[in-house]
């Protein structure tokens, strides 16, 4: 699709050492204003395709396309006008207080010498209210507990005003509380024309709100669409090696019918775990 906000094709990347590809053969498109989920048991691939997405490393074959360019080819400074991103992990070496911390969401925006406008500071403050963390602004930001971290790191993605947003595991760290706010706030700003990537172990609530989903297998993808297409019975649990039922989210509401995903745990499994039977891929 021509409006397409990336585009991969065929796209293989392995790291030096390793036996296998960390990503391969994928072939995927990912649309405008769309919340899109990637899931996928550990090592799958997900995290490594993220990097790909936001052109941290090229691709060994294939391409990856941001907006129908390379996507390594784009500066750091460009990319981070247009995507805002909240990585797993990072080490804050300076101390920071908070709002400082988000402030630096709007330095690919001021470039080295141009000093916060009001619309700058406009900008920080909505992105700490939209994670609940307005009464955080002057802690130092070492002294967060992890997941009031991970809420801060959000603000500063927020205040990057991209058009897209690539959330690589968000909800480490965070409540349930939290955790189900970061998922609606991701929804909220889908509709509101963003294009929102969200890496996540949590298939629940990525089966009740992303628009779409990209299920990893071992570096490749194993298929993608509605939530309601992609997170069967049969194929979770080949993917993850364990037996899961799906059933139908009773209601009321929006949420009817969406995928409501349970793992089957019996006296047998404790026993012996899984059985031959479905291990599937695994």
């Amino acid at each position: 699709m021509s409006d397409a906000v990336w585009q991969s094709r065929g796209v293989v990347y392995r790291y030096a050492g390793a036996p296998s590809d960390a990503v391969a053969q994928v072939d995927c498109t990912i649309a405008p204003g769309e919340l899109t989920a990637l899931i996928g048991h550990n090592g799958a691939g997900k995290s490594t395709f993220a990097r790909l997405l936001l052109g941290l490393v090229p691709p060994a074959r294939g391409e990856v396309l941001y907006r129908g360019e390379p996507a390594h080819r784009w500066s750091r400074e460009a990319m981070a006008r247009q995507v805002g991103f909240v990585p797993q992990a990072e080490e804050v070496v300076f101390p920071l207080r908070v709002r400082d911390f988000v402030a630096m969401g709007r330095y690919p925006h001021l470039g080295p010498w141009r000093a916060e406008a009001d619309a700058d500071r406009r900008v920080i403050r909505e992105s700490l209210a939209r994670v609940e963390a307005e009464d955080l602004e002057a802690r130092p930001f070492d002294s967060l507990s992890g997941g009031e971290r991970q809420r801060v790191r959000i603000a500063r993605a927020l205040a990057q005003e991209g058009e897209a947003l690539l959330l690589d595991e968000p909800s480490a760290g965070l409540d349930i509380r939290h955790e189900v706010e970061l998922f609606v706030l991701c929804t909220q700003l889908a509709a509101a024309g963003r294009t929102v990537v969200v890496v996540t172990y949590n298939l629940g609530l990525a089966a009740r709100l992303a628009g779409r989903v990209l299920l990893f297998d071992r570096g490749r993808l194993a298929v993608a669409g509605a939530p309601r297409d992609v997170l069967t019975a049969a194929t979770l649990s080949r993917v993850y090696g364990w037996p899961v039922e799906v059933v139908s989210h009773p209601g009321p509401g929006s949420e009817a019918g969406t995928p409501l995903i349970v793992p089957r745990i019996d006296r047998a499994s404790l026993r012996h775990g899984p059985t031959e039977g479905h291990r599937g891929a695994q």
